[in-house]
């Protein structure tokens, strides 16, 4: 099977997936979201551990994953958890250090990577449940649609940055961190998120969940998600040039690693959440 179709086998079958947890959200959106911060926490520590670090990867992996789950208890009011139990956190895994990693272990890095990866993976994926909760958003249908807008326009720039960048070509966006992205697909992306965001905020949000941005508003959501989504690709094909890695794993056949699926979305789901704050306004019903 060509890489093609291994990459529409795998979307039709995760794609639906996804929306109906995310319609569903509560504990099984924070299993989804724990499971995925753990895949990609483990798929992280391994490009770390190619570039020289030591990183703790067994904490860190438990950790990642335990981040959405310690926020759906809170949002449940079972868990409250202080902001001094982070610092305790940091404290502790320093350390431990002392005896995991010594002196010979490279301990500065192998803490600050094992942070890193906790906070890119678990730290950020987290926010889907914050979104799917948002304070404006009244009921499933709302909930739900707030997480949607995000994570379509996110696959919204990534179609129209490879559709543009394959029909147009032209200069490179950044070679040496990664050879395929061209100008003008980065602009096709921004241009095809910003369509979508119209359509999506139009048609579903303003109806269905009396939730909506002023045009203006529009325009700056659309293109933020699409420059957020760009840069965390970029990022993560950084991450993989210094481990000398193509994939960061095989557990998508045709896409790659966890890692290289939820890239954007790690950069898109906190920067959506400030946006809403700033942005997003809600209307009366008709």
């Amino acid at each position: 099977m060509s890489e093609l179709g291994r990459r529409v086998i795998v979307a039709l079958i995760g794609a639906p997936l996804a929306l109906v947890v995310i319609w569903y959200g509560d504990a099984a959106l924070a299993t989804l979201a724990s499971a995925l911060a753990a895949l990609a926490a483990y798929e992280f520590f391994r490009l770390a551990r190619e570039s020289g670090s030591a990183p703790m990867s067994a904490i860190g992996v438990g950790a990642a994953a335990a981040v959405p789950l310690l926020v759906h208890a809170h949002f449940l009011g079972v868990l409250v958890v202080p902001v001094s139990a982070f610092v305790l956190a940091v404290l502790a895994l320093i350390a431990l250090s002392i005896w995991m990693r010594g002196v010979d272990g490279k301990p500065l890095t192998a803490v600050a990577t094992t942070l890193l990866g906790i906070v890119y993976t678990g730290g950020t994926l987290s926010y889907v449940y914050a979104l799917r909760y948002y304070g404006y958003a009244v009921g499933d249908v709302a909930g739900a649609l707030v997480v949607m807008l995000p994570v379509l326009l996110t696959w919204a720039s990534d179609v129209g940055a490879y559709v543009a960048g394959r029909l147009i070509g032209g200069r490179k966006l950044i070679p040496s961190v990664s050879p395929g992205k061209t100008v003008a697909g980065a602009i096709g992306g921004v241009v095809l998120t910003v369509v979508v965001c119209v359509l999506f905020v139009r048609y579903l949000m303003r109806p269905q969940a009396q939730l909506a941005f002023t045009t203006l508003g529009t325009l700056i959501f659309g293109v933020a998600i699409s420059v957020t989504a760009q840069v965390g690709d970029l990022a993560e094909s950084l991450l993989k040039r210094e481990a000398r890695v193509k994939d960061s794993g095989t557990l998508f056949p045709g896409h790659g690693g966890a890692l290289d699926r939820l890239d954007s979305l790690f950069f898109v789901l906190p920067v959506a959440y400030v946006l809403y704050g700033w942005l997003l306004i809600a209307v009366p019903s008709r």
